[in-house]
């Protein structure tokens, strides 16, 4: 985990550099696109108040200025399958993005969709002088905390601090500048394949462009789909992307969960090409212009021309009747929400005060999936479109632009993490000394 920090260090002191220019791009990578935004940092007096649109509490303004998406190339269950194709689309549609917003980005802030994230909770404790809390005892608090075995080739994603107690007080979100005898800490931690990481990095880097920080494409679409509330009571939010499912769970304004299903729209559309022996582009317009996952009456009447480039007259001219799309989609639907329900259940969704789920992605513009997803994943289900950030264009204002949105927040506002703190030079030291001392009680 040292290198890990060392690394995540820099890249937060290469976002800093790029924010005092004025200029950053976002680039969220997904199986199905690729979207990229170029911010621009000018203060809050560049926000145009005609648009009702003011920063957030304790945020850095920000506007759009660019705003570029292209058909996604060599991704595979959100990570990068094919590097040659990965980057020729990265560079498509980062110059696309330079080209809209007239400057030249060096500093991208990338999303990971994929790479099996796994979450684990931490805990540590230090005794205090009796004087105010600074930063270096926050340090101290953080690095007291025990890291578990991650496994071979594991990398540490986010490691979040979610909760401080001070002495009998707990919930507090900065002890700073209080004083107590005690304090403790809950952090969140989460864990990704480090091999996704490195394509990643490299791919970037083959792009010509600095990597300024990395985030977990559930943890940004859930900060740009729930509302205040919803994070504070407790709430998950299911991005049902291209390749992927991803799902975060937030409680008191922190991410305390993330996990993914390799399972998507991508599976939805293959499907439906298997099942009617269309090409898989016939049938991704098949299921956007006709699918749904729940059939009425009607819709055995309602025929669809399947077309189609065959050359065979009659097989494009072939017809299906809507119920038997939905016949092929609702049962990839229902297994990728039946998963989601399961890891709900293993992290104790159902604890929480609220327990609001929210849908957003691309997948969830699925007509009839708000009357399907309460059977199975509860009755406070609603969909939901990423909130308004200035200067942003129409086109990228739908729930498939939730974690492209989410990025933008990121960069604005990054939650406070483990290596924006100073570790204590002697916290290998002092950790060795705990050891042994515990294993002398133990054994004399």
């Amino acid at each position: 985990m040292r290198d890990l920090y060392q690394s995540q260090r820099a890249m937060r002191a290469i976002r800093q550099t790029a924010m005092q220019r004025g200029v950053i791009a976002v680039l969220d990578i997904g199986t199905s696109k690729i979207a990229c935004l170029v911010l621009r940092f000018d203060g809050p007096e560049s926000i145009d108040k005609a648009e009702g649109i003011s920063p957030m509490a304790g945020e850095s303004a920000f506007r759009v200025i660019g705003a570029a998406t292209t058909r996604s190339r060599g991704m595979r269950f959100g990570e990068i399958d094919t590097m040659n194709e990965t980057e020729r689309a990265i560079r498509t549609v980062v110059q696309a993005a330079q080209k809209m917003a007239q400057v030249r980005v060096d500093h991208v802030i990338a999303t990971i969709s994929g790479g099996e994230p796994r979450s684990y909770g931490l805990a540590g404790e230090i005794e205090l002088d009796g004087e105010a809390v600074d930063e270096q005892d926050v340090a101290r608090c953080l690095a007291s905390c025990e890291v578990p075995d991650l496994g071979p080739g594991r990398e540490v994603l986010h490691a979040q601090p979610v909760n401080f107690a001070l002495d009998h007080r707990t919930g507090m979100n900065d002890p700073r500048g209080q004083v107590g005898q005690a304090l403790s800490c809950d952090m969140h931690l989460l864990s990704v394949d480090s091999r996704v990481v490195e394509n990643l990095m490299h791919c970037v880097k083959r792009c010509d462009l600095e990597l300024a920080g990395i985030a977990s494409s559930a943890y940004v679409a859930g900060k740009a789909s729930l509302v205040e509330d919803e994070q504070e009571l407790g709430a998950a939010c299911i991005d049902m992307g291209g390749g992927t499912t991803s799902l975060s769970i937030f409680w008191r304004k922190h991410m305390i969960y993330a996990d993914s299903v390799a399972l998507g729209g991508d599976q939805v559309t293959s499907d439906i090409s298997k099942g009617l022996q269309v090409p898989l582009a016939v049938a991704e317009r098949l299921k956007t212009l006709h699918g749904g996952v729940v059939a009425t009456s009607r819709d055995d009447r309602d025929m669809i021309e399947l077309g189609g480039e065959s050359g065979d007259w009659e097989r494009d001219r072939r017809t299906v009747s809507r119920a038997e799309l939905i016949g092929i989609m609702r049962p990839r639907v229902e297994e990728i929400l039946e998963d989601v329900r399961v890891r709900l259940d293993a992290a104790g969704f159902d604890a929480l005060p609220s327990r609001a789920i929210v849908l957003t992605g691309g997948g969830s513009s699925i007509p009839g999936l708000d009357r399907l997803a309460p059977r199975i994943l509860g009755q406070q289900v609603r969909t939901s479109r990423p909130i308004r950030v200035a200067g942003l264009p129409e086109r990228a204002t739908g729930a498939a632009f939730a974690a492209t949105v989410g990025l933008c927040l990121f960069a604005a506002n990054p939650q406070d993490e483990f290596w924006d703190f100073e570790v204590p030079v002697d916290r290998g030291s002092a950790r060795s000394l705990r050891m042994a001392v515990r294993w002398f009680k133990d054994n004399w």
